[in-house]
């Protein structure tokens, strides 16, 4: 790993990488030469991800896993390692926004807070608790957590995520927290750890949250869920402009890179400016 643009032979994985930010990031990954061990809850969405993917001409492989379960997460750690004999780069991106339905309620409720918590926080807590042992072994690795400038600070625009969306924003508030003291813990291994925070993208988990917005903002009720994801561009973005799991996966590629070795406990935000703590 020489350098930001050359990932050449690092094996990662990638939770989460069946479609959306997951799946930008494998590919910006493997465009660079690393290995993709591409990991979904949903086998079939990683199967097509890693098809995609050696059909550019890179090299990935398909695994199912569940980050809730800790006993899964060691499995899927186990596979990987099996497959490619190392796991060099760990990003932890397996997430979600609240419980089945919530695009449907005006405010979170119990479940939201242990679905986000359950999967956004102690889903990345098991995922590094099964890949780090190996890494510290080797005394070397790179773990990036996706989080979110939502967990940066409350947001105040019209077209703000609102109450429904408090246990996604606190749960990512917790994944930059977390971030902070596990660098402090690996570092001594060799081991850098930093938190890439994205902002807005046209991502299906965002076609949800218009979804949202629609069913409970009259102001919005004739707009389509792509002209909700535009307005919002247009209020919060200084840049004027949405991101895209491209521009995350960039980042990430830098994160993992030995142009950052020297950087580790820090969280990234890639969001056009909206949110610049």
């Amino acid at each position: 790993m020489s350098n930001a643009t050359n990932l050449d032979g690092a094996v990662t994985l990638i939770t989460g990488a069946g479609r959306g930010i997951g799946f930008g990031i494998a590919e910006v990954l493997s465009e660079r030469g690393s290995v993709i061990a591409i990991s979904d809850l949903d086998a079939g969405a990683a199967g097509t991800a890693s098809d995609t993917i050696n059909s550019s001409g890179g090299q990935a492989a398909a695994f199912q896993g569940d980050t809730t379960s800790q006993d899964s997460t060691d499995a899927l750690a186990a596979a990987v390692l099996q497959e490619f004999g190392r796991i060099d780069i760990l990003v932890c991106n397996a997430g979600v926004i609240g419980a089945p339905g919530y695009e449907d309620r005006t405010d979170h409720t119990e479940a939201d807070w242990d679905a986000t918590f359950g999967v956004n926080v102690k889903g990345f807590v098991h995922t590094t608790n099964s890949v780090t042992p190996h890494m510290r072994e080797r005394n070397m690795g790179r773990v990036v957590n996706i989080a979110s400038h939502g967990g940066r600070k409350p947001r105040g625009a019209r077209i703000a995520l609102g109450s429904v969306q408090s246990p996604y924003t606190v749960s990512k508030a917790a994944v930059i927290q977390w971030t902070h003291l596990l660098a402090i813990e690996l570092a001594p291994h060799n081991i850098n750890v930093n938190a890439v925070c994205p902002g807005v993208l046209w991502t299906p988990m965002w076609e949800t949250i218009a979804e949202n917005q629609k069913a409970n903002n009259s102001e919005l009720a004739e707009l389509t869920s792509r002209e909700i994801f535009d307005l919002s561009i247009s209020e919060r973005m200084p840049m004027g402009r949405e991101q895209t799991p491209r521009d995350i996966g960039k980042a990430v590629a830098f994160l993992a890179s030995d142009d950052a070795s020297e950087i580790t406990g820090q969280a990234l935000n890639v969001n056009g400016g909206a949110v610049m703590n």
